[in-house]
Order: C-alpha cells, then sequence, then structure tokens
C-alpha cells in the first residue's frame, strides 16, 4: 500500500507543535480506512484494538444501557479523535461510534498509544486537553439534563450542533450531516414526539427548517433565547 501523506493531518489541533519528521513517523503507521453510512467504527465493550482519527464524515457516538436503551453521546467532526479507550484506561470501548455519513478514518493499532504518548508530548497534551473538554461537555449535559426544561435542552443541542458542523445556506445554517428527531431526542433526554412537537412549533414561528433527517437553523439567536431561557413565553 502507498505510504500515507502527512498533509492528511498537519494542521489539525491533536498534532499542533511537532515536527514535520514526527507527523512523518506518525501517519507512517496508520491505516487509511473507508466506514460507510450507518456501519460501526467500533463497537461498545469490544476490544479497543485500534484508535482512530476521523478525516472525512461525521460519526455518532451511542452509548447503550444495560436495559436495552440507547442514548446518543456526541458527535465526532473531522479532526477529532476517537476510540481512545487506551488514553482512558480501558481495554474496551466505552460506547458505539457510528458512521452518520460514509467516512473515512485513520486507525493505528491500539498498542501504538504508550509509545506515541511517551514519544510525543505535545500529542499527548493536546489529546487529554480534548478528553478534558469532553468531560466538561459531558457535565454540561449532566446540568442541562437536571436543571432545564426540554424546549432549553433541544435547543442547546441544534445549537451546539451548528457550531460544530453548521454550513451556512439560502436557508439558515443547515446541520451538516443527516439527523433525525429520534437522535435529538436521544441527545437531550426524552421523547420522540416532544422533540417532532418542538420542531413543529419552531417552524411555524421561523426558527427551523427540518425534514427526514435534516435540520436547518433560520434564527439561531432566538433559538439561543429559548436555550438561556430568556425567550418570551406566548
Amino acid at each position: 500500500m502507498a505510504s500515507l501523506d502527512r498533509s492528511l493531518i498537519a494542521g489539525l489541533l491533536v498534532f499542533e507543535g511537532m515536527t514535520t519528521a514526527d507527523l512523518d513517523r506518525i501517519v507512517g503507521q496508520a491505516k487509511s480506512m473507508r466506514i460507510a453510512r450507518d456501519q460501526p467504527v467500533f463497537e461498545q465493550e469490544q476490544e479497543a484494538h485500534s484508535f482512530f482519527l476521523l478525516l472525512d464524515g461525521h460519526v455518532r457516538v451511542v452509548k447503550s444501557t444495560p436495559d436495552g436503551h440507547e442514548v446518543t453521546v456526541r458527535y465526532i467532526s473531522p479532526g477529532e479523535l476517537m476510540g481512545i479507550a487506551y488514553a482512558l484506561g480501558r481495554t474496551t470501548y466505552p460506547a458505539n461510534a457510528i458512521a452518520a455519513v460514509d467516512c473515512v478514518v485513520l486507525a493505528w493499532p491500539s498498542h501504538l498509544w504508550p509509545t506515541f504518548a511517551a514519544s510525543f508530548p505535545s500529542f499527548s497534551a493536546n489529546t487529554y486537553k480534548a478528553v478534558g473538554t469532553r468531560l466538561q461537555d459531558a457535565h454540561a449535559r449532566v446540568t442541562e439534563m437536571a436543571t432545564e426544561q426540554v424546549d432549553q435542552r433541544v435547543a442547546h443541542a441544534l445549537l451546539k450542533l451548528v457550531k460544530q458542523t453548521g454550513k451556512k445556506t439560502v436557508e439558515g445554517i443547515l446541520i451538516d450531516f443527516p439527523i433525525s428527531r429520534q437522535d435529538i431526542a436521544e441527545m437531550t433526554g426524552t421523547t420522540l414526539h416532544t422533540v417532532s412537537r418542538l420542531l413543529s412549533a419552531w417552524e411555524d414561528q421561523g426558527l427551523v427548517k427540518s425534514g427526514r433527517q435534516k435540520v436547518t437553523v433560520v434564527e439561531p439567536h432566538r433559538l439561543l433565547l429559548i436555550a438561556e431561557g430568556r425567550a418570551e413565553k406566548s
């Protein structure tokens, strides 16, 4: 197989501060993989044989509960690492990672993680910084679940996805991957019926436009007022 080009990873935050020689060493040990939409990158409690960098596409991280429910934890965007179980002191993956669209990833064997962490201090520091950000996001979600009304939680989720993947269109800011109302319900700890009711109401008010697995935010400022609990009640 032809060797991979360092330009695939140069400029990404996780590799910030690394020399070209170090980047060549890292990318030279990676394998490029294509993951079709709706296929798993890895599965919960499976042995963590590899860790991954998403180059193109979007990946949905889903946690399965003991009673059979699924919770969408977050979405991974291009440039982010995933499957870094060894960085968390685990030997198995803590959740499922499902391709939301056709994806391209780089994969490294997990046994290389300690070597990477020891040999490339900036890579290690950048990775743990990303882990810390994800933990902060998780704590914020727990707080939202405990303290916010469901309309605030849904508004927050849409705004976060817009910030993460938003694409400007003539209609507004499109969440740039397929996302269903059920996905939003799982992200916000509510029901499909409630999300459908809210999105329909917000469409009538001109805040969003939605279709099958498609959401466009038309009025982000008004949605922010709802998220912050400052919207006028009709």
